[in-house]
């Protein structure tokens, strides 16, 4: 697999879809924090999106966004008008739906959330912005499509529906780190930004493709076809850590993975990964993930559905 596709798995990526809102007249809804990131995709319409602590970003029909931070944040027809909590226009469905308020017609949309391991989600999470706004270009056809379907779904009732939207909700994530990944702005920084350049995308692909491999900063430098030293300084100023720190993270995720999956004693799992005793592998792991590779595994963590009763 491609390394966004081996951190999305390891991460046990789960997608929720709570449905939709159809709105007319002037309106202003605010929600408070939130785990898991959230995505909105809009229909019919358009709608000002104000995060706390970031400028509102108007987002117009055919275009989505996703909230990874958490903050409160705010949707609105008009900046001006007054917004009402979220938990007093509706009351939530299990099954999602479409939700109307004064009466539909202006605007639509639907909403879900996304969630990740517990402990590992800056993988993702921190690798992007408060608000990652996806406008409607022609590179978002894919992403177009699948909002579409998933209103049809939500719509027409058929059988399994909602598992269907769940699992269009998954590609619309993917689509949107793509787009994100061939858009990102100059100062872009995170191991997200990292895949968009292919010399650091070669280098994090080999470490993931071979993570018990005696990796060195010379030879994953070599792999990215770069200087040892010009490697080392582009990879800390994109991703933020050394490579070598990396490669440990990138272990340990693999380690908690299979702690939890498998049945290999520790020495077998430290051995895999790199490590030429179960002492050297327990003390990384307990270095890095704050608890020993026992009592972890022992706890059988397991991805909490994260609250969001709403869009």
């Amino acid at each position: 697999m491609d390394p966004l596709s081996d951190v999305l798995a390891l991460l046990k990526l789960r997608s929720y879809v709570s449905g939709g809102f159809d709105a007319g007249g002037d309106w202003a809804i605010s929600f408070g924090p939130h785990e898991g990131i959230k995505f909105h995709a809009v229909l019919t319409g358009s709608c000002w999106v104000w995060v706390d602590g970031e400028l509102p970003t108007q987002v117009s029909a055919g275009e989505c966004y996703l909230l990874p931070r958490g903050r409160p944040f705010r949707i609105a027809s008009d900046l001006s008008v007054e917004p009402l909590p979220v938990s007093s226009i509706v009351s939530p469905q299990p099954n999602g739906g479409i939700r109307s308020y004064n009466g539909g017609g202006d605007y639509l949309s639907i909403g879900g959330y996304f969630t990740l391991l517990d402990g590992h989600s800056e993988f993702i999470v921190n690798a992007l912005p408060p608000l990652l706004h996806i406008r409607d270009e022609p590179g978002s056809a894919t992403l177009r499509w699948c909002v579409e379907r998933m209103r049809q779904e939500l719509v027409e009732g058929q059988p399994g529906d909602f598992i269907v939207a769940q699992q269009l909700a998954t590609i619309v994530l993917v689509q949107v780190l793509r787009l994100y990944l061939s858009e990102r702005p100059p100062e872009g920084a995170g191991w997200l930004v990292a895949l968009a350049d292919k010399r650091l995308r070669a280098a994090i692909a080999g470490m993931h493709g071979e993570p018990g491999q005696r990796w060195t900063l010379q030879s994953l430098a070599k792999v990215a076809g770069m200087s040892r030293t010009a490697f080392a300084v582009t990879f800390k100023e994109v991703v933020g850590i050394t490579p070598i720190e990396y490669l440990t993270r990138w272990r340990m995720l693999q380690a908690a993975d299979r702690l939890t999956t498998s049945r290999q004693s520790l020495a077998e799992i430290g051995s895999a990964l790199g490590y030429e005793s179960e002492k050297s592998f327990s003390t990384a792991f307990k270095r890095v993930m704050h608890c020993s590779p026992r009592q972890y595994g022992r706890r059988q963590q397991k991805p909490r559905v994260l609250g969001a009763a709403w869009v």
